[in-house]
Parts: structure tokens; C-alpha cells; sequence
């Protein structure tokens, strides 16, 4: 499998997955020109995906989602309640484009199985994905406000895994742009993943199996990749889990195109 995080932070996110054959993306949450620039720098021409898949009606994960469906004839997959949320945002898509799947029930496109699970965030119905090729397979869980038990089932034995570290709550709280309000919404439990939440995550999906996780989402004014990495890296170490030897730990970027990983 071949899985690059193309852009993943609060002001967009879209990731790439490929069996080598078949290739989607997971959301579409930046301008179409940024990303067919970001396809073009990892040698993909965006009239080979084979579709899009849709987490949530959130506009850093459906922006763009519209225009690469019309000028490319890309299907769309969502299920009902993303349908609903972001038919404004994406417009008129074209006969025969617009797919549905229903949240828990796996579905298929060409040689890829994908299983969209629940999570816990504040949308009409959230789902991260684990995308199949074969035994091999990756998932993206982000946009979640804690790390539920059935997130952890639907991810054990991942692959790899792009997992949110969305904040440094210390940051976020003395953040002077942020209204009371939307920093409550974020700390809330249908918020977003503070990077201690991750770190404890990852130790969880350390247990299931799981070896090789990308930090994701992370905001770009309540945190810095490097705190992110160094949080993740003290709890991983507290646990007794050596990063390098028992599981790979990396970064996605907000701000430009990810490193390209390959799967055998």
C-alpha cells in the first residue's frame, strides 16, 4: 500500500491511499488547484483516483471535494448525515457521483475495502476510515474529542495509523483569538485530541498490534510540531515503548505535502 498524508491541520486536511492500482483520497478539505499541486508532487495525476472519501461535513475536510468531482467526474463517498451537512459547501455534483455508505458497514472501490468507523466529534455523523488492500492496511482517526473503546477496536493491528494530536491545552487556553466558547468546544469530549489524549492513544494502539503512527491535525496556533512529537515521545518512553524498535512514530504537516510511505 502507498498512504501520504497530503495536508493535515485545522486549515485542511486530505491524505492519499493507493493499492498501487486504485487510488482515493481521504477527505478534500483545501482548494482544488492545492490539491492536484500536492498529487502532482508525489507523481499522481488526479484523473486516476478512483474517488473520494468523505470523514465529515467540516469545511478543512470538504473543501475542495466539489470541484475535483466535477472537473475530474471523481465519485464522492459519504454517508447520509455528511451528505446533509455539506451539500452546500461541495454543490452540484454530477449524475452518478454522489455515493452513500452507511457508518460501520464496509464498502469497496475497485481492489480497496474501506470500513468507516464512528467517532466522537461534533458533526451530524463523523467517521474515520480504515482503507484495506489485501492483508495490509492504513486508517485516519482524527476529529475526536477522546479515544473510544470501538475507535481502538476498529483500529487494532493497523499498519499505520494518522492519529490526531490536534493541541497543547496550556496553549489553547491562554490563546487570546479564541473565544471562551470555541476553546470549550475543543476541549470538549466531540472536540479534538489534546497531544497528552494522543500520546496515551498511541500507547493503547501500541498494545493492539499497531506499529507505525503519523501525528495529524495538528492546529496551527495551539501547537507546534514539536511539542506534539516530544508529548508522544515521554509517554511512549514512560510506557516502556522505544520509538525507532517498537513502533514508528512520525509527522504529518499542515503546511506542505507529507512524506510518502509504502506498506509491503
Amino acid at each position: 500500500m502507498i498512504f501520504c498524508p497530503l495536508y493535515s491541520g485545522s486549515s485542511g486536511n486530505c491524505a492519499y491511499v493507493s493499492d498501487g492500482k486504485t487510488g482515493i483520497l481521504i477527505d478534500a478539505g483545501l482548494s482544488g488547484r492545492q490539491i492536484v499541486d500536492a498529487l502532482s508532487q508525489i507523481g499522481v495525476l488526479p484523473e486516476t483516483l478512483a474517488g473520494i472519501i468523505i470523514t465529515h461535513e467540516h469545511s478543512d475536510h470538504v473543501k475542495g471535494a466539489g470541484i475535483l468531482s466535477r472537473r475530474y467526474h471523481l465519485p464522492i463517498y459519504a454517508n447520509d448525515g455528511t451528505w446533509q451537512g455539506m451539500a452546500r459547501q461541495v454543490g452540484a455534483v454530477p449524475a452518478g457521483l454522489s455515493r452513500s455508505f452507511e457508518t460501520g458497514q464496509d464498502f469497496y472501490i475497485d481492489g480497496l475495502a474501506v470500513h468507516p468507523f464512528s467517532i466522537p466529534h461534533d458533526a451530524n455523523d463523523p467517521v474515520g476510515f480504515r482503507v484495506y488492500a489485501g492483508a495490509r492496511s492504513v486508517a485516519a482517526a482524527t476529529d475526536m474529542g477522546y479515544v473510544r473503546r470501538d475507535v481502538l477496536e476498529a483500529l487494532r493491528g493497523a499498519d499505520m495509523v494518522l492519529f490526531e494530536s490536534n493541541h497543547d491545552p496550556d496553549m489553547l487556553l491562554r490563546n487570546p483569538h479564541y473565544s471562551s466558547a470555541l476553546k470549550q468546544r475543543i476541549l470538549g469530549r466531540h472536540g479534538h485530541l489534546s497531544n497528552e489524549a494522543c500520546g496515551q492513544g498511541i500507547c493503547l494502539l501500541a498494545d493492539s498490534g499497531v506499529r507505525h503512527v503519523i501525528l495529524g491535525h495538528l492546529s496551527g496556533e495551539n501547537n507546534t510540531p514539536e511539542l506534539a512529537m516530544d508529548t508522544s515521545l515521554r509517554i511512549l518512553e514512560a510506557r516502556g515503548i522505544a520509538v525507532g524498535q517498537d513502533m514508528g512514530l512520525y509527522m504529518a504537516w499542515r503546511d506542505h505535502v507529507g512524506q510518502t510511505y509504502r506498506i509491503e
